[in-house]
Parts: C-alpha cells; sequence; structure tokens
C-alpha cells in the first residue's frame, strides 16, 4: 500500500476523536481500466472534507454529495431521492460506479472501467488510535474488517498482503510509514519538509540552534534539540527512512551523516556544492577512517538537475530524488547534480568564443 494510506487513517482517526461522523472507503475490486489500485483508501469528514483517493475525484463527490452536509458544494451530482446527505450507522456497505458506460463516463472512469468499494461507517475511535500508534511506531499491520457487524480486529504482520475481500471479511495491510530526519531548520528545510508531508512522509527536524528553530513555521513537524548525530541513534532509522544533512555546517553535519551511514536508511545525503561535497569526503577520510567505498551511499550534492536557485526550487528538487530512490527509479547520470553541472561546464568552456569589433 502506499504510505499516504497511513495519512488517511490518522486524519480520519483525528476526525473521530472530535466526535465527527466520518467514513472509510477501500477499493476493494476492479474490472477494466482503474484510476487506483485495489487495496486504495479515502476518508470522508461529515463536514465534506476529504483526504486520500478512491479515482480521480469524480467518485470522491459523488460521496461527498451522498454523505456529507456539503453536497450542496458538489455541482451535477445525481444521487437518488430520499439520500439524507450524512454519514449513516450501521455495518459497512458495498457500492459499485461504473457498472453501464453513461456511468463510466459519468465519473471520470477509463473506458470499460468499474470498481467497488466497501464503505465503513463511524469507524470506532480506538481502534483507528491502536491502528496510528502501531504504524507510528514503524510496523506492519493487518487490518481485518468484519462486513456484517464492522467490528475491526488488529495485528502486526511480517510482509505485506494484497486485499483479501472474502468469506465476509476485509482485509487490509498498511505501514509502516516513511520518516524523514532533516538536519537544520532554516528556510529551505522548511519547503522540503512541506513537500515531504504532502508526500506522506513523517517528518522530524532537528536543529539544536534555538535562532533558528525559532522561526519554524511548518504544522506537523516534529521538533527535537539534541546534537544530531544523538537524533539518529535515537531515531531507529529503517529501511523506509531518509537523513538529510542541510546546515552547511560540518560540526552538526558529519557525524549525524557517518550514524545514518550505517544503518538501513534509503537515502542518506547532504546539502552543498561540488567542492562542498568533495571536501565532505575528503574530512571523514582523514578524521573518520572512512573509505571512498564506505561513503558510496552518501548523496552529495543531493536533487536532480532542473536548473534551482531559489530554496523552493532546490527542495523540489531534492524531493524528487527521494522519492526517485523511494521508488526504486534509476535517474540517468545526466540529471545528478554533480554530472549535470560538469557536462555543462565542459560545454561551456568548448563553446566558441566571438568578438564584436567595435
Amino acid at each position: 500500500m502506499e504510505n499516504l494510506d497511513v495519512t488517511v487513517l490518522r486524519t480520519l482517526q483525528g476526525w473521530r476523536a472530535e466526535g465527527r461522523r466520518a467514513l472509510l472507503a477501500t477499493v476493494v475490486r476492479t474490472w477494466g481500466s482503474s484510476p487506483r489500485p485495489v487495496g486504495s483508501v479515502m476518508a470522508l469528514c461529515e463536514t465534506g472534507a476529504v483526504v486520500g483517493s478512491v479515482s480521480g475525484g469524480c467518485i470522491e463527490d459523488d460521496l461527498i454529495y451522498r454523505y456529507s452536509r456539503a453536497h450542496g458544494a458538489v455541482q451535477g451530482s445525481s444521487a437518488p431521492a430520499g439520500i439524507t446527505h450524512e454519514i449513516p450507522t450501521g455495518p459497512p456497505e458495498r457500492v459499485k460506479y461504473g457498472v453501464s458506460a453513461d456511468e463510466a463516463h459519468r465519473f471520470g472512469l477509463p473506458c470499460g472501467g468499474t470498481l467497488e468499494l466497501v464503505l465503513e461507517f463511524n469507524p470506532d475511535t480506538g481502534a483507528l488510535a491502536e491502528l496510528v500508534q502501531t504504524l507510528s511506531a514503524g510496523h506492519l499491520v493487518e487490518r481485518r474488517t468484519e462486513l456484517a457487524t464492522g467490528q475491526v480486529t488488529l495485528r502486526t504482520a511480517a510482509t505485506p498482503a494484497a486485499l483479501s475481500d472474502e468469506a465476509g471479511w476485509l482485509s487490509n495491510t498498511f505501514g509502516p510509514e516513511y520518516r524523514m530526519l532533516l538536519i537544520g531548520a532554516g528556510q529551505l528545510t522548511e519547503y522540503l519538509a512541506t513537500m515531504a508531508l504532502f508526500n506522506g512522509f513523517a517528518v522530524t527536524v532537528c536543529d539544536p540552534r534555538e535562532e533558528y528553530r525559532g522561526a519554524w513555521s511548518v504544522a506537523g513537524v516534529k521538533i527535537v534539540t539534541e546534537m544530531p548525530d544523538d537524533v539518529v541513534r535515537d531515531f531507529r532509522v529503517d529501511r523506509r527512512s531518509c537523513v538529510i544533512a542541510l546546515t552547511h555546517d560540518p560540526k552538526l553535519d558529519d557525524l549525524a551523516l557517518l550514524e545514518a551511514l550505517e544503518t538501513d536508511a534509503f537515502y542518506v545525503g547532504a546539502i552543498g556544492s561540488r567542492r562542498n561535497n568533495e571536501a565532505r569526503h575528503a574530512r571523514m577520510i582523514e578524521h573518520f577512517d572512512q573509505t571512498p567505498e564506505s561513503l558510496a551511499r552518501l548523496r552529495g550534492p543531493i536533487g536532480i538537475y532542473i536548473g534551482s536557485k531559489t530554496p523552493a526550487e532546490i527542495a523540489v528538487s531534492v524531493m524528487a530524488e527521494v522519492l526517485a530512490v523511494k521508488n526504486g527509479v534509476p535517474l540517468p547520470r545526466d540529471m545528478e547534480v554533480a554530472n549535470a553541472k560538469n557536462t555543462l561546464s565542459a560545454a561551456e568552456a568548448s563553446a566558441p568564443v566571438c568578438f564584436v569589433a567595435p
């Protein structure tokens, strides 16, 4: 499952903890082409707020129309007469979209596309809290729902499993969530943290410098103040974690990066120019008994080359590289910052120089 599902569950748990009605929709079956795969989830609050996705948007609009007080904001819906526009109580229900060609067109489904959802109404707050807590602790969780009653049971799982919908039970595996540890609380960190949150990462920012922490303005990020190398050790870095140093200060960055390289982190990198990156490697080899081989996983300069200049553009570049590595997408060498700049420098050096007579 996508890690964004953890965000869906956490948001749903927050709504229910506030006493709001809400539903959880799960894609359990598809025929033909479908915008979202089996197992995808979304949550809908009685206010009309939505998190997650089960389609390109039209099915979400129809669910908002049917089950929320915000139905008046959705235009063009043609729900059957008698709908109360509120989230009911009771056991889960099944609903199909795109059964006919007209419905497929109406809901924006691809040609021949049909999907089936299971809607769980007002999931139990305690079970949601336990699920979110277990996911936040870095565990994989199987969530089983008895469709006749809506009763939910949870158990930790050793490996991910495909969604199962049979014998009256719906079983879906979630988590654990991806995590990002950022060293330094500057402006670039704010942009990168914001993008990471939108992409479903749990974000922690470490900065022992009070003058940088005081201006922090991104909600939803955990701020810690200990020295970065201690934070990396306490972070329980795993294969779904990335560690990125953004301070340009060797006293803060170097030891934290060395600690991260001893873990299973899928991405370890540091901001800086090609010259700064070379100097960092030289320091680590000279003072910390590292070798080129032991530093091979250390990324820098980080990001893909998009000609970025501003902090926001650099954050886009870095986030794109993190997602590519997370998703197992190999990046062409000409997209790596160092190689791209070396190529440009060589091209500029070989370009003919034209002199214009006065």
